[in-house]
């Protein structure tokens, strides 16, 4: 199932030609772009076309233009989406705004549904019929006219031109072919095709870039948030954080303070105790005091006898005990 694949999954590389294409083939539709879908009502008649009769497509709103409406649209996706028990997440709020990006990679989710369904074939499903009953019906039948008319550019100026040579007598305009004006429409319909395919692609770039802006940005506002921490927000290592982080400019002494400060704070934990020589010196000569003076008890203690040291241990040890009383 493709209730939650990841971002890595094939997918979401399937190209925006290969989607249009997918859309307008299923659903007898002449989209041009990807955020035309933007309204939510493509969304829903394909889950229609997956599970016919679950969609309530009288409710679908198919001209829908203010954010009002395109939410209404996607409300009842939502809808659809608790029945069946799919656990995506629409985020509506960028749909609407038909951004290139966002709606592309949801029509990549919706292909990926519906192909995992009946392998992405429809039976017995016409969606012209099911687009009667929702609104913006004609609206959507107009479109798909004028998109067919104007499939074809050349045909619909051939036959003025042709027209308008037969209408002249004069040699001045005797050189003129009827099919110069035939080239020139196919070369602006070639140049504005390309132009427009790369302000997609451009469109995508920015949403893209924005996506990461936005991702480390509330990286380093996790990391302030962080810093101002009561219990560690005075110590040297927050505060050399926070020296890079408010920095306003690329210069390359802020990152030396800022190590600095952290040099200073390892030292601070862990100092190293200095002992002076004159320790030192009175050190050894306690040492060698007490092993003189055991070397001076030892003989008179080996002449005693070994009850007169027993005797002497035994008084030693009584000695202040509170079980002399007893």
């Amino acid at each position: 199932m493709a209730n939650n694949i990841g971002m890595m999954d094939s997918a979401y590389f399937v190209g925006r030609s290969e989607i249009l294409s997918w859309i307008n083939s299923t659903l007898h539709l002449h989209l041009s772009k990807v955020e035309e879908a933007a309204s939510g009502a493509v969304q829903c008649q394909l889950m229609d076309a997956v599970h016919p009769g679950l969609v309530p497509m009288h409710k679908v709103n198919f001209e829908a233009k203010t954010e009002y409406d395109m939410i209404q649209n996607y409300k009842i996706l939502q809808d659809v989406f608790n029945k069946l028990k799919i656990t995506k997440h629409i985020v509506v709020n960028k749909l609407i705004k038909g951004r290139p990006l966002d709606n592309l990679e949801f029509m990549q989710w919706m292909k990926k549904y519906c192909d995992s369904h009946n392998a992405g074939l429809f039976y017995n499903y016409n969606p012209i019929e099911r687009r009667e009953a929702s609104k913006g019906n004609k609206e959507v039948g107009k479109r798909s006219v004028n998109s067919k008319s104007c499939v074809r550019p050349n045909s619909c100026t051939n036959k003025a031109p042709s027209a308008h040579n037969n209408r002249r007598t004069d040699g001045s305009f005797g050189n003129i072919t009827p099919n110069q004006p035939l080239k020139a429409v196919k070369t602006n319909t070639v140049a504005v095709s390309e132009y427009e395919e790369q302000i997609t692609e451009l469109k995508l770039s920015v949403d893209s870039l924005e996506k990461e802006r936005d991702f480390y940005f509330s990286k380093l506002r996790d990391i302030e948030i962080l810093c101002q921490t009561p219990e560690i927000e005075n110590s040297l290592i927050v505060m050399a954080l926070q020296k890079v982080l408010y920095a306003t400019d690329d210069d390359s002494s802020v990152v030396a303070e800022a190590q600095a400060m952290v040099a200073r704070h390892i030292n601070h934990l862990s100092p190293i105790p200095e002992i002076s020589e004159e320790n030192v010196i009175t050190e050894n000569q306690k040492r060698k005091s007490v092993s003189f003076d055991s070397d001076v008890d030892s003989p008179g203690n080996a002449k005693l006898p070994q009850r007169q040291r027993l005797s002497d241990v035994s008084n030693v040890q009584c000695s202040g005990s509170p079980l002399i009383s007893l």
